[in-house]
């Protein structure tokens, strides 16, 4: 947000929707002017107010092209537009919508951070893969403009053309690889056709395992998609053969297909934050069981996301326990700022009972648009928040809007989502149960999943009435993601109703403690290893096993590196244990070395060892028992004794040789001669 006050116009529309210039007034302050026809008759306000050199902030969107043209001659402006008709002047509740405008006004104006690109290039290199001439016939429309070829599976009776302007081969696609401008196919049944082929084209014999590359592929296959998500994927483009219109369309987009493609880049990715893997054990996989491109595989001990494959549905952001996977459209902090903007406007204008709902841009602005023009309009409490796609929230912008003193969130997907959001799903359950546990109230966190504007409407009106906090939260979200996270859940416990310490969560949460069975841990700190995020630690000083439970993200490392198998994993919101110090799950006596003094191990586990050996076994019996005192030494301890003393610790001691008596010596001397002793 600019620290200059930015020059605030506002229209009614030609009188279609009432100002409440004293709402906005109170919410946004700064310099206001009004106008019924701004983009006309009063369009002389407009270049006044580019005049002064503030920012400007003109609330309508359908004639910004307009005042951009206009101001071209003032280049140093700058311009913000933000919709306030659609999303509140054209209902039946316009008249109480004042405290909402100067809410969306507000948060128009906080700053968005620049959207980081990923450049994909394509020469043309095309590939049709087909079964007969609706393929050749696509072929022969892009020929002019691609670099062809054709890949029949299983043709029936194919005519040959009488001249061959692009290959036409025989293959079924096994597995297929890549994206726009980089795809790798392994094709089976690959043959070439035989140029004397004359009513139908002739194959000559074929094999499998052939590798080939292309840019993009038109498949017209009619059989399954050789991608996941493939409507999805950059550069694929699939229709049935027997639908023409789709084949039209098909053709018309992979015709544009060369050339420099920016796209952006919707994940930032830290690889060592990630807690998937540690010395081969897996452990966290939330990222890998959403992803519906493919695009994130497992690569060591964490995961490698391919920018170039990502579609931006940002489940993996969604559902990181650790904030490796973030989204940046926009960052974490950046949107919970709008956020923070948006409700506390919208509490200082006079509004009540505040309810975000989230929305995409292709979905959500045409159903609220809609509800405007032909129906009743948005809730006046109901506050739209536009973002790239509803699967990219995370429980760190729910519990947000409660914390800053909303009442309500919901998320507004199509009736068939477009990405999977059984990811959501879990974000929206987890998160009402910690805002119910705490006293704002039950059902306040939903998912509405309609393409009717009068259902949105009826949803809407039918969603329970929450209890704002009387305290709301004024934090500043800045910082990684991980961070934000905690400190909205801090913030939303001190701003609860009703807070209670523990609030119990299922399995898959990102937030719990761990149980350890104290009896059977040996303290080899197998665990701290393994953890990713150091909530479990040790102490260089004493045997000792510590634990900060804020720092667990319920990865399952520990528990699946425990070789005791003594620690399980105990999901959960523990507000008390967040804010306390480290706690000290195991302490033992450390053992100190006979020769130095020096602390190592834990004396149980010495002496249990000790007693074991001394026992039972024979390398530690008798005259060896001195090897006993090499067990009770420190690592350099050890070594200096077995290089001093000469011996082996491991070694089997070997037997004394057997006293040669004369009767021995006779029998052996006549052996040797070949005579029998006793004949």
């Amino acid at each position: 947000m600019s620290a200059v006050p930015s020059h605030l116009l506002i229209c009614s529309c030609e009188k279609t929707m009432p100002l409440d210039a004293a709402a906005i007034g109170r919410g946004c302050g700064g310099t206001i002017t009004q106008a019924n026809q701004l983009c006309g008759l009063d369009l002389d306000r407009f270049k006044a107010a580019l005049s002064d050199g503030a920012p400007v902030t003109v609330a309508c969107t359908q004639e910004a092209p307009l005042f951009r043209e206009v101001a071209e001659n003032s280049p140093q402006a700058e311009l913000t537009f933000v919709n306030i008709r659609e999303t509140g002047g054209w209902s039946k509740d316009a008249a109480a919508a004042g405290p909402k405008a100067a809410a969306l006004i507000a948060a128009a104006q906080e700053d968005m951070p620049p959207i980081s690109l990923v450049t994909l290039e394509s020469s043309g290199v095309a590939l049709v893969y087909g079964r007969d001439e609706v393929a050749i016939e696509a072929a022969q429309r892009l020929a002019d403009r691609l670099d062809i070829t054709v890949l029949l599976s299983r043709p029936g009776d194919v005519i040959p053309r009488r001249s061959n302007e692009f290959p036409v081969l025989k293959g079924t696609i096994r597995n297929a690889s890549g994206h726009l401008g980089a795809f790798e196919l392994a094709i089976d049944d690959y043959a070439l056709p035989t140029p004397s082929s004359r009513a139908k084209l002739v194959f000559g014999s074929s094999r499998n395992g052939a590798t080939s590359t292309c840019d993009l592929i038109l498949d017209l296959s009619g059989g399954a998609p050789l991608f996941p998500a493939h409507e999805l994927r950059p550069g694929y483009l699939r229709a049935d053969p027997r639908d023409r219109a789709a084949v039209e369309r098909a053709i018309a987009e992979a015709g544009g297909m060369v050339g420099t493609f920016d796209k952006p880049r919707f994940v930032q990715f830290e690889a060592a934050l990630c807690a998937h893997s540690r010395s081969g054990i897996t452990g966290c996989t939330r990222c890998l069981d959403l992803c519906p491109t493919g695009a994130i595989a497992p690569n060591g001990n964490a995961v490698a996301i391919d920018a170039n494959v990502c579609a931006g549905c940002g489940a993996c952001a969604s559902v990181c326990p650790t904030g490796a996977a973030s989204y940046s459209l926009p960052g974490a902090d950046a949107l919970m700022r709008r956020l923070r903007t948006l409700l506390q406007t919208f509490h200082k204008a006079g509004g009540s009972n505040a309810v975000v709902l989230f929305h995409d841009g292709e979905h959500g602005d045409d159903i609220i648009d809609a509800l405007a023009r032909f129906g009743t309009g948005l809730p006046a409490n109901v506050l739209p928040v536009r973002v790239n796609e509803v699967t990219q929230l995370g429980p760190e912008n729910i519990a947000a809007v409660f914390a800053y003193g909303g009442s309500g969130v919901a998320m507004l997907t199509r009736a068939k989502p477009k990405h999977d959001i059984s990811g959501l799903r879990r974000a929206v359950e987890m998160s009402d149960t910690i805002v119910s546990a705490l006293g704002f109230g039950a059902g306040l966190v939903r998912i509405l999943e309609t393409d009717d504007p009068d259902q949105l409407r009826s949803l809407l009106d039918a969603a329970p009435a929450g209890i704002a906090t009387q305290k709301p939260a004024g934090f500043v979200p800045r910082g990684a993601k991980r961070g934000v996270l905690e400190t909205t859940f801090r913030e939303l416990h001190l701003a609860a109703p009703a807070p209670v310490d523990i609030v119990p969560l299922q399995p898959g949460a990102p937030f719990g403690g761990v149980k350890l069975d104290v009896e059977g841990c040996t303290l080899c700190h197998a665990c701290v290893t393994a953890c990713p995020t150091h909530a479990l630690s040790d102490n260089p000083d004493r045997a000792m096993l510590r634990f900060t439970e804020s720092l667990c993200v319920q990865c399952g490392l520990c528990q699946s590196t425990c070789p005791e198998d003594v620690i399980t994993l105990e999901p959960r919101l523990d507000f008390k244990a967040w804010n306390a110090p480290l706690t000290v799950l195991k302490e033992e006596e450390p053992f100190h070395c006979i020769a130095c003094n020096k602390p190592f191990g834990t004396k149980s586990s010495i002496d249990k060892v000790l007693a074991k050996l001394g026992e039972r076994h024979w390398m530690f019996q008798g005259t060896n028992a001195k090897r006993l005192d090499v067990i009770k030494m420190c690592a350099d301890c050890r070594v200096e004794a077995v290089v001093n003393e000469s011996f082996d610790p491991h070694a089997a001691p070997q037997p004394r040789p057997p006293v040669m008596t004369t009767e021995d010596y006779l029998r052996a001397r006549d052996a040797s001669k070949g005579d029998p002793l006793d004949s």
